[in-house]
């Protein structure tokens, strides 16, 4: 049928796109060596929300379909966690922050009342994170290193994430997440888009 046929192209593009999703990102950050515009309080949030996104979706024995992407963005972001402190000779902290995600983790998982709470926080978790890349290119007024190919990405795997949640579990919690992180992260790339234009102008100007 062609409603299922549209499932499931969403789920497979979404978890193509999410294998690559932060691929752009490590990838400038390593030409460049430096994580200029890089929010590092953004990426620990994301990544916290990562987390507690997909334990809850575990937790509650959802299709693996409508969460296989996690892991592998759980990966990439860890990765370009280890890049930045890297860059930002902040190496020794990489043990403190596993330590405290791991912590973390097995703590949420103790009670199912646990378990919602986080949940019912990891939008406001996922909303701050955004943010505070936002911040971090108002403060600058420079795009840095930022990735827009990752955002664009981010923007495109959310979207298809309120559908194929929509369709599938229809949970409220899951679907209002979706939406506030599509909104966001379309903000933040356009933010991306401002800047690295204007940096562009400014190139030219002095040429």
């Amino acid at each position: 049928m062609p409603a299922d046929m549209l499932l499931h192209a969403a789920h497979l593009s979404t978890l193509v796109a999410c294998a690559v999703l932060k691929l752009p990102q490590i990838l400038v950050l390593v030409r460049a060596r430096s994580s200029c515009g890089l929010s590092l309080h953004s990426l620990l949030l994301e990544l916290a929300g990562f987390v507690v996104f997909m334990t809850y979706q575990v937790y509650y024995d959802y299709p693996p379909p409508t969460y296989l992407e996690y892991p592998i963005l759980i990966a990439q972001d860890a990765v370009m966690l280890l890049l930045i402190l890297h860059y930002n000779q902040q190496r020794s902290h990489a043990l403190l922050y596993a330590l405290l995600f791991v912590g973390g983790w097995r703590l949420v998982t103790v009670h199912k009342w646990m378990v919602d709470l986080a949940m019912s926080l990891c939008t406001v978790i996922s909303a701050a994170s955004k943010f505070a890349q936002l911040q971090c290119l108002w403060r600058s007024k420079d795009a840095g290193q930022v990735s827009a190919l990752s955002w664009l990405l981010a923007v495109y795997t959310c979207a298809a994430r309120i559908y194929t949640t929509a369709v599938t579990t229809g949970d409220v919690q899951v679907l209002v997440r979706f939406m506030v992180t599509t909104s966001l992260n379309a903000w933040v790339l356009l933010t991306v888009l401002h800047y690295q234009k204007r940096g562009g102008g400014g190139a030219k100007k002095q040429d």
